[in-house]
């Protein structure tokens, strides 16, 4: 079964029709339950050199309860958006839908190494991905891309909120005690609450959860086999 975009457009645009784009489709961002039980739950992430148009982006499935792998997916192809921050999925959601397509079953949740709504106009990569697919979707960043917090607790799941423009737009959450905490906000379809338990969850041993450090290496193992290739 090829998982299709059940939303569809243009992913050419100039920025302030980009922007135009997230302004508009950021009301289709909603928050729902997820089930109880999780069978698949897949991480997505893209590496690429900044000043070069090849990316590789993959997609890692993961049995939550083990974080086996089911199945992974990966491509290399050539971005259509520059690297401007604030417009990143229009340059990384193409090569993930590649991915996505190419799985044999739709994923319970997906994590991606990006922003949901802590972004400027709350629809970072994580919302733009969830609401492309109709699919549970997590952001799980590294770093802030706006907003303001205080500085978590240093034990493993102290938590502090994002704050920005008087909103709370995620969840500053300490995966491992003694290691810098991560960026947490809904993608789509999953509560606030409930994606830093899952973040959490997903992480019992490193910083990043376990379905995002296995898309992370899958990119990075594209990326060294086409080097290798010759030219």
């Amino acid at each position: 079964m090829s998982i299709r975009p059940r939303l569809r457009h243009s992913f050419e645009l100039t920025i302030p029709e980009a922007r135009a784009l997230q302004e508009k489709l950021r009301s289709r961002v909603r928050e729902a339950e997820l089930p109880r039980r999780l069978r698949r739950v897949a991480g997505a992430d893209v590496s690429y050199d900044r000043g070069s148009p090849v990316l590789f982006a993959a997609v890692v499935v993961l049995d939550p309860a083990t974080c086996e792998v089911i199945e992974s997916a990966g491509v290399e192809a050539r971005a259509r958006f520059p690297y401007v921050p604030g417009y990143l999925s229009f340059r990384e959601i193409p090569p993930l839908l590649e991915a996505f397509a190419k799985l044999s079953e739709r994923p319970d949740l997906i994590v991606c190494d990006g922003q949901g709504r802590a972004h400027p106009r709350r629809f970072g990569l994580a919302s733009h991905l969830g609401v492309t697919l109709d699919l549970p979707t997590i952001g799980c960043a590294k770093s802030r891309l706006v907003g303001e917090h205080r500085e978590p607790g240093p034990r493993r799941g102290a938590s502090a909120p994002l704050r920005h423009e008087g909103e709370v737009i995620g969840t500053v959450l300490r995966t491992q005690a003694g290691v810098k905490p991560v960026y947490v906000s809904v993608g789509h379809r999953v509560t606030l609450a409930a994606a830093r338990r899952w973040v959490l969850a997903l992480a019992p041993r490193h910083r990043l959860p376990e379905p995002v450090r296995a898309a992370h290496a899958e990119v990075n193992r594209l990326r060294r086999e086409s080097c290798a290739r010759p030219a």
